[in-house]
């Protein structure tokens, strides 16, 4: 069973803060631009929030998803005991977030919290329905200790609670991928719809949990595993049963997807997720993301030095706009406390 847990450490060499600082004064001078509806979902830029079910940050999910967000997050576990998907922190066993039970906008803002992972899947399709005209929604899942298919908590039973809960709201990997041999192929030739055509949609990632990453008795990592059964789904003519994009985690040169031995995996993956800072300082070529029209999250853009504090408008719109500058998708971020930011959809590249 696959839930040994330990602490990963990270650190920033000064040298770096130098570069980026340099980088982030020239952006600032030189915003990115906003993008407008017609532009495809590849060839923009948009703001993610951190642990957006945190209670202590936002008192329901529905008041983050008020800040138009282009991404959240929410951590999951897969209860063996009571064949659950809990979303919480760091708490197995139970839930911990500000999901409630809400079947109408109405209820969006009341009634009691600390939901399974179904609700806050009801949650966000309420708001978006409440909202139309709104999104795309990119929403990533950590799955914190990885899947359990033993147990009956594989990458099939998530998807079907997906598709029951989420519905025709979600852009699948088929959507993408019709017409072309793989994921890969799609990306591409720049398949993606445009922002207006993905109105009110929802684009799931997965990637593999800080749990599962440092556990050494796990083998069969969240990424993998779901890659696994995307190329089963395709191989038997049935990839519309997939609700999920698997993405390569943790900044690397080159195509990271070399990291996976079985080559005939990698034209399942089209998402990329790491450190901002690494991708900034890390003497990564972003650009490659970018020409291939694949999608590149970058994560606690808060923390790429000079660190930028919640409430600091001014500098939070010119991280993001050095970041974008840096073929970043999505710059993910602790920021709670600025929507003027956190709604930002700005030009890629």
């Amino acid at each position: 069973m696959r839930r040994s847990r330990f602490l990963v450490a990270a650190a920033v060499a000064a040298a770096s803060a130098f570069v980026v600082a340099s980088a982030l004064v020239v952006a600032a001078a030189s915003p990115a631009s906003a993008a407008g509806s017609g532009s495809r979902f590849s060839e923009t830029t948009t703001v993610g929030t951190h642990n957006t079910y945190d209670p202590a940050t936002f008192q329901y999910l529905a008041q983050a998803l008020d800040q138009h967000p282009g991404l959240i997050e929410l951590d999951v576990w897969d209860d063996i005991f009571t064949r659950e998907w809990k979303v919480s922190h760091d708490n197995p066993l139970g839930n911990g977030n500000n999901c409630v039970a809400a079947s109408s906008a109405s209820q969006l803002y009341t009634g009691g919290a600390n939901k399974d992972l179904e609700y806050c899947l009801d949650d966000i399709r309420v708001w978006l329905a409440a909202h139309p005209g709104t999104g795309p929604l990119f929403l990533k899942l950590e799955l914190k200790a990885g899947f359990s298919s033993r147990t009956g908590l594989g990458p099939a039973q998530l998807d079907s609670a997906i598709a029951a809960h989420l519905g025709s709201a979600v852009f699948k990997p088929a959507d993408l991928a019709s017409g072309y041999a793989s994921l890969d192929a799609a990306a591409k030739a720049n398949a993606w719809p445009t922002r207006a055509q993905l109105a009110g949609k929802v684009v799931i990632e997965i990637i593999p949990g800080t749990v599962e990453e440092n556990n050494p008795t796990d083998s069969l990592w969240t990424d993998v595993e779901y890659a696994q059964y995307l190329k089963g789904l395709a191989a038997s003519g049935t990839l519309s049963k997939a609700q999920i994009f698997p993405a390569v985690h943790n900044a690397a040169s080159g195509d990271p997807r070399t990291r996976y031995g079985d080559a005939t995996l990698r034209p399942w993956f089209v998402v990329f997720d790491g450190d901002a800072t690494q991708y900034v300082t890390g003497g990564i070529d972003t650009s490659w993301y970018d020409t291939n029209h694949y999608l590149l999250v970058m994560t606690d853009a808060q923390n790429v030095p000079p660190a930028v504090a919640d409430g600091d408008a001014a500098a939070a719109q010119a991280r993001v706009a050095a970041l974008a500058a840096a073929h970043a998708s999505v710059a993910s971020s602790d920021w709670s406390d600025m929507p003027q930011v956190v709604g930002l959809v700005d030009t890629r590249g």
